[in-house]
């Protein structure tokens, strides 16, 4: 039995050493610009992704504070379950995170979809419509990457046929981000002028 837990950390272990870093280390640079540009970010998805999502919204807006630099303007579209529910209802369930980007979302915001399958409708509508405005989308997915990581500008696919393990990656992959957008911010206040007292 001990070995199923073990195969199981492995795996994850294994499947950390394939992501993209290049892709990741781009997405924390647009991050970073959209903090000091007073751009929007908006995170997204269902089920176990939507408890990511939420979970990376708060990180992004309270763990990534540094003194003199503007804060990150982030929040998660799975939290106002009143709107959730009543695009539902009245538009459908693939236009729930559509119909709350329309309220929100303005050129130059960054769109974060995650999905493990990549192919959910709710979640390729919202990036179909980012684009149409001229946001910049960024889709998180498992398994082969689905739908959404040819949709997406840039796609982040976690290769693992696991859905566990992809949620697992994905939560990882949000502090990872988190912890290196505070350092970038971090980075960039060495280079502000020193305050003068004269």
């Amino acid at each position: 039995m001990t070995n199923q837990y073990q195969n199981y950390a492995m795996d994850v272990q294994r499947t950390l050493g394939t992501l993209p870093w290049t892709a990741i280390e781009e997405m924390v640079e647009r991050l970073h610009h959209a903090r000091l540009t007073g751009k929007q970010v908006f995170i997204f998805g269902n089920g176990g992704s939507a408890a990511t999502a939420t979970h990376f919204a708060c990180d992004l807006g309270k763990n990534t504070v540094v003194p003199q630099l503007p804060r990150m303007r982030v929040q998660s579209l799975t939290d106002n379950m009143a709107f959730f529910s009543a695009s539902a209802n009245d538009y459908g369930y693939e236009s729930v995170f559509a119909e709350q980007l329309a309220n929100l979302l303005q050129r130059g915001d960054i769109v974060i979809a995650i999905s493990a399958s990549g192919n959910s409708p709710n979640i390729l509508r919202a990036i179909e419509y980012a684009q149409a405005q001229a946001a910049f989308t960024i889709g998180w997915s498992g398994y082969k990457g689905g739908k959404l990581a040819t949709l997406a500008e840039l796609p982040i696919v976690v290769v693992n046929d696991c859905i566990e393990q992809v949620e697992d990656i994905h939560m990882i992959l949000a502090h990872m981000v988190t912890v290196a957008v505070r350092q970038a911010a971090a980075t960039a206040l060495l280079s502000l002028p020193a305050y003068s007292y004269n």
